[in-house]
């Protein structure tokens, strides 16, 4: 980061300062939730609230029950499941379907480009219960209301998005002159595809499916349309969970779940890097 030059004017130092102010006051406003949220997943007693032993640091004010009622609870260890099973099949598909549409859609000679990326990317930019609402009935007239197909394929539909706009970010810079190399070396356009286009377009393609699993794995509007008790997941766990039975547990499912999402964006961060040293960009 730059460093504030000796000749700023006086405005110029007050915007240096303030913008770090409101900077580090955003940054406060987005972290806060999840500093209050994991101490009390901690607390001893079934209170959403801090308890004076809490606060007082005393070890009888703290457990981990909540945690082991996570782990132990048949009705969370089947949202678990359902999450996980929906996520990695929408996965996917979403990185199938988008993958082949970003390779299409940076052909200068694809007709209709405009037309079709905006219909690929409307997921994005519809209300989400617009999109369920359509969905609930489309999927009773065809029979897929309350199935495991019927999710799986609604929560692929809002994935694809993200994996079109990062494979299309990643072909950006990709010289389309090692198609035509790899053509006159004899290579058939199968081999080209597998030995010279993914190995590039990789680091793209697993930020989409990545982008694709967590969409999927934290999406609660579409599966309460279009999903059946069969097909609880986690989000819609904990969204019955406040509105049936209040418990510390959905506090501990939200620490857990936080910390994959931290994971997640940190594979996230390493790909990109990746990425870049691969197409030779350097960090300033």
């Amino acid at each position: 980061m730059a460093a504030l030059p000796p000749y700023a004017s006086p405005v110029e130092v007050a915007w240096y300062y303030g913008f770090r102010i409101i900077c580090g006051l955003i940054l406060f406003f987005l972290v806060f939730p999840l500093l209050v949220i994991i101490p009390l997943s901690f607390n001893a007693v079934p209170f959403f609230t801090f308890t004076p032993e809490m606060l007082s640091f005393d070890p009888a004010g703290y457990s981990t029950k909540w945690y082991e009622d996570f782990f132990t609870n048949l009705n969370w260890q089947g949202a678990v499941w359902n999450s996980v099973v929906i996520a990695f099949f929408a996965t996917i598909i979403s990185t199938s379907v988008g993958t082949l549409a970003a390779l299409g859609l940076s052909r200068p000679t694809m007709p209709y480009r405009t037309l079709i990326m905006s219909i690929l990317i409307s997921p994005m930019i519809v209300p989400l219960i617009i999109s369920a609402a359509g969905m609930f009935f489309f999927y009773s007239s065809i029979g897929l209301q309350g199935t495991h197909i019927g999710v799986i394929l609604a929560h692929a539909v809002l994935g694809t998005p993200f994996v079109v706009i990062t494979v299309t970010a990643t072909l950006v810079g990709f010289d389309n002159n090692l198609i035509r190399a790899s053509s006159s070396l004899g290579a058939s356009p199968v081999r080209t595809f597998f030995q010279v286009i993914v190995p590039l377009i990789t680091p793209g393609v697993i930020s989409g499916a990545l982008f694709a699993f967590i969409t999927s794995f934290d999406e609660v509007v579409v599966v309460l349309f279009v999903g059946s008790f069969d097909q609880r997941t986690i989000p819609w766990q904990m969204f019955s969970g406040i509105r049936e039975q209040i418990s510390p547990t959905i506090l501990a499912v939200a620490t857990l779940l936080t910390l994959v999402s931290m994971l997640l964006l940190f594979s996230l961060e390493l790909l990109r890097r990746r990425n870049e040293a691969m197409r030779g960009i350097k960090e300033t």
